[in-house]
């Protein structure tokens, strides 16, 4: 048996003593208020046991993470329909990169960067009468954690300065692959972004990636195929134009904030969430990826 409280603990440990903890997110204003010093962990196994260290009750915004729980919803909802609006493939660019939509007829290289998270949101307010309603219902569903909220202060501020997923919306729009207004589905867009959990309330919720599609409670959201194409999209995307490193280092599944939070997870074994504010030059959590790397080398544990 491995013990997951005392390898977390001693994680936490080792990364008292690191001095450069990145720079916090300031390109959306109210995310530069985080403190990098914070750091939090929280693992839920396959027995549904749980295990934490640190920060890892304290809310945070959680970011690009979103974007994996709106393609379930969408996918869940429209099946490979989807992919014939968004791809499969990694990017290679950076999250917010524009280039590709171009030189690719408005059709986003995978669910994970920003266009291609916008295509989906367009899908869910096609199909949804109060998508925002009916997306965090779908979130407070499956973790079984009713006080998981939208934070509006974050959701303004990016709206307030997200003036590149303006110009990826309009492009999108040019190409005829954004189906509803624009200003609606950035609203969306912005909101699924400002969700806020703890640690331990994203490890409820991605419990279903590493449960063939059911939550913790034994209902199912997703099939295994759907599961295993999502969790394939997070290993080859998840990180951007850090994925490559991610798989290298860590070799887990998973996605990132830049928030400061990182989910990843072993099928079958655990989920396991991850959150420090500083961020490295590729916008991913610089203690979370250290965390993450210690935890599969010391339990010898990966898809690899």
């Amino acid at each position: 048996m491995i013990d997951f409280q005392a390898i977390i603990e001693g994680i936490s440990n080792n990364l008292q003593s690191v001095y450069d903890r990145g720079d916090v997110a300031t390109y959306i204003p109210e995310l530069a208020k985080a403190d990098k010093n914070k750091f939090g962990i929280h693992l839920i196994d396959s027995s549904n046991n749980n295990f934490s260290s640190g920060d890892s009750e304290e809310a945070f915004s959680i970011q690009s993470i979103s974007k994996v729980l709106s393609l379930a919803q969408a996918f869940g909802k429209v099946g490979d329909q989807l992919w014939k609006r968004v791809g499969v493939e990694p990017s290679g660019d950076p999250f917010n990169h524009l280039s590709l939509l171009e030189m690719e007829n408005g059709i986003p290289r995978n669910p994970l960067i920003n266009a291609g998270a916008l295509v989906v949101c367009d899908v869910l307010i096609s199909h949804f009468d109060n998508p925002k309603d009916d997306f965090l219902s779908y979130v407070r569903r499956i973790s079984n954690e009713p006080e998981i909220y939208y934070d509006e202060k974050v959701a303004q501020s990016e709206k307030r300065s997200g003036f590149n997923n303006y110009a990826a919306a309009y492009l999108l729009k040019s190409y005829g692959n954004l189906k509803n207004d624009v200003e609606t589905v950035l609203d969306f867009y912005f909101h699924q972004c400002s969700l806020t959990m703890s640690c331990r309330q994203l490890a409820k919720l991605f419990y279903i990636f590493m449960n063939k599609g059911k939550c913790l409670q034994g209902q199912a959201y997703l099939s295994i195929n759907q599961v295993k194409r999502i969790n394939a999209i997070m290993l080859t995307c998840g990180f951007y134009d850090e994925a490559g490193e991610f798989a290298f280092e860590v070799g887990l599944p998973g996605k990132s904030g830049v928030g400061g939070g990182i989910v990843a997870l072993l099928p079958n074994k655990f989920c396991v969430v991850t959150w420090s504010p500083g961020l490295n030059p590729k916008g991913n959590s610089k203690l979370g990826m250290l965390a993450l790397e210690q935890l599969t080398s010391k339990t010898g544990l990966s898809i690899f």
